[in-house]
């Protein structure tokens, strides 16, 4: 079994009874054999977190922009001096001493909470944060947070039981204690979390969740620190759509599973355009504000075209270059007798087209302002001459998706978007143009696809299932020793798991100023893929290629035993390990 042996040091607690699929035996909560197995699966814990350590100050941090201004709305947090704050990260170190200390053994009650929309390992950081506390406070108490937020401000809770967590190890989903997209920022919100927090006389509270939501982690711990409230808020970086990273957090949790899991369909589909031969296949991936999953599915499966949202705007292309460029492709093949193919489209590209993300910042400010959404004339009548014309070409469909009504944290809701749809009815157009021309002798029929939902919950891989594990420990040492308003990190991950190294990170230190609902806010500054980054490098250098010669790799479903399994994404080795592969596990004697 890979991993860490379940008896060492009794660092890891293995489910003591079987829940094999028996038709609903189980009190009817039936296990595949696979899922079964996943459930003794012993992550691999780093070095540091298996004998006595303690948290030690480290290097310096600023606001990735805006920093007087931000620093000015958090004044607790940072402790702002003249407009310029004295962040740091801090580290987890083996402790100077390693005999017993009192402290450790104090009993600590804690909270978590999962917010925002589900990623694989979600039940993991859970189940790491119990397993540090029973490790190094016995007899601690650890709540989960029902659906979210909202479970905090209504004090809507479950006492998270060792019997209980056993039975989610390794698995996907956030179904233990459920999730939710409520935002704890406004005054009333942040009063109903902290009445809660003091009936519970929590030590700290885990914000498991994505950019927004731990924008909000960072809110309530300045807003405990203002009230004298002794609750840490302590954040954990989840989302599948991987641009919750920088240089402390390499990744976001869930982001190598899922892009397992679209690659594995994106590869069936793309043998079944080369055994059809008479499809293009537009796929939608999830991705609202970057294409890191786009980027790392293209790396995968080598399609025809993958649109990268970052480069539609550093070149500013419009909606029609985009088309062009896609229609241009598709007359390549077809003067090689090739029509057919897979094109992979990020959700959130319509934001990234300047045209198009000019038209929405003018939706935005106009609903910000009272316009009736529901009066698409009143709506064109506000809007300037060149969005008109855009918006009134679009169909009947993408417009009234752009009039949606926004999410809590004032998005665009860019999942509800059909982009692939609009690209294949415009490149359709655009190349009954050219065929009336005698430009283009080829056949063009496409079908759509979107794939979110499908790799949001997934049993995790290997190497989320072990950083998960990790997280959750770290965000219980951070909390332990005090330590508030900071994302638990866990880097150095070209290494195996073993020798990963363990911290926190300020959550300032992320933070900008961002235009939302027609007003400045400081948020979290999404991480977008770097354009002459390692991974898009690798990707543009073969491109090309792909585009007329049909170099289809399919991955296959996610590997837990055997050769691929403990790898991470091509993205992160890439990043962070010069191409070579990231293992979780030391390879055995034989395989190096």
């Amino acid at each position: 079994m890979p991993g860490a042996l379940a008896s060492e040091n009794n660092l890891y607690r293995l489910p003591s009874k079987p829940r094999a699929y028996d038709a609903g035996g189980d009190g009817g909560r039936g296990l595949s054999h696979v899922a079964l197995e996943r459930l003794y699966y012993v992550p691999t814990l780093p070095n540091v977190l298996r004998s006595r350590h303690e948290v030690v100050e480290g290097a310096s941090r600023e606001c990735v922009g805006h920093q007087p201004v931000v620093c000015s709305l958090f004044p607790h947090l940072s402790n702002t001096h003249g407009g310029h704050a004295p962040l740091r990260m801090v580290n987890i170190v083996p402790a100077a001493s390693q005999g017993e200390d009192a402290t450790e053994k104090r009993p600590l009650r804690l909270g978590c909470v999962l917010s925002g929309g589900q990623a694989p390992g979600g039940h993991n950081v859970i189940i790491g944060l119990h397993d540090y506390l029973q490790r190094w406070h016995p007899g601690s108490t650890l709540l989960g947070f029902l659906n979210g937020p909202r479970g905090v401000m209504q004090n809507n809770y479950k006492l998270l039981t060792p019997e209980e967590l056993d039975s989610y190890r390794n698995q996907g989903g956030f179904h233990m204690i459920g999730s939710g997209r409520d935002a704890i920022a406004k005054p009333d919100q942040l009063v109903a979390a902290e009445k809660t927090c003091l009936e519970h006389d929590l030590d700290g509270l885990v914000v498991i969740g994505g950019d927004d939501s731990n924008t909000n982690t960072a809110v309530m711990a300045e807003y405990f620190l203002k009230q004298g409230v002794k609750t840490t808020v302590v954040g954990v970086p989840k989302t599948i759509d991987g641009d919750l990273k920088n240089t402390d957090v390499p990744c976001s949790f869930g982001f190598d599973t899922a892009c397992k899991v679209y690659s594995e369909a994106i590869g069936n589909i793309m043998i079944d355009s080369m055994s059809a031969k008479k499809y293009y296949h537009f796929i939608r991936l999830m991705g609202r504000a970057a294409s890191h999953v786009t980027l790392e599915c293209a790396l995968q499966t080598h399609p025809q075209m993958a649109l990268i949202c970052e480069e539609v705007a550093a070149h500013r292309w419009g909606l029609k270059d985009v088309v062009r460029q896609v229609a241009d492709m598709v007359a390549q093949r077809a003067e090689l007798g090739k029509n057919f193919g897979v094109v992979l489209v990020p959700e959130g590209l319509v934001e990234f087209m300047h045209d198009v993300s000019a038209l929405i910042a003018e939706l935005n400010e106009m609903l910000a302002k009272g316009v009736n959404a529901n009066d698409q004339c009143d709506v064109i009548a506000h809007l300037t001459q060149e969005s008109a014309d855009l918006f009134n070409g679009l169909t009947p469909s993408i417009r009234s998706e752009l009039l949606e009504e926004r999410d809590p944290h004032g998005n665009v809701q860019v999942s509800h978007i059909q982009t692939e749809k609009l690209l294949i009815k415009l490149v359709g157009q655009e190349l009954a143009r050219r065929k009336a021309q005698g430009t283009f002798r080829g056949k063009f029929s496409a079908l759509s696809h979107f794939f979110g939902y499908e790799g949001r919950c997934s049993l995790p891989s290997n190497f989320d299932a072990t950083y998960c594990n990790a997280l959750g420990q770290a965000a219980g040492a951070l909390v332990a020793a005090g330590q508030t308003g900071l994302m638990a990190t866990v880097s150095n991950l070209a290494a195996p798991a073993t020798k990963w190294t363990v911290g926190g990170t300020p959550l300032l230190s992320m933070m900008h100023l961002e235009r939302r609902s027609g007003r400045d806010k400081p948020v979290i500054r999404k991480a977008l893929v770097e354009i002459h980054g390692a991974a898009m490098t690798s990707y543009t250098s073969m491109r090309a290629i792909w585009a007329i010669q049909d170099w289809c790799r399919s991955p296959g479903p996610i590997q837990f035993h055997g050769h691929t399994a403990d790898m991470a994404s091509i993205t992160l080795a890439l990043e962070v390990n010069e191409g070579q592969p990231c293992l979780v596990n030391e390879p055995a004697d034989d395989d190096k």
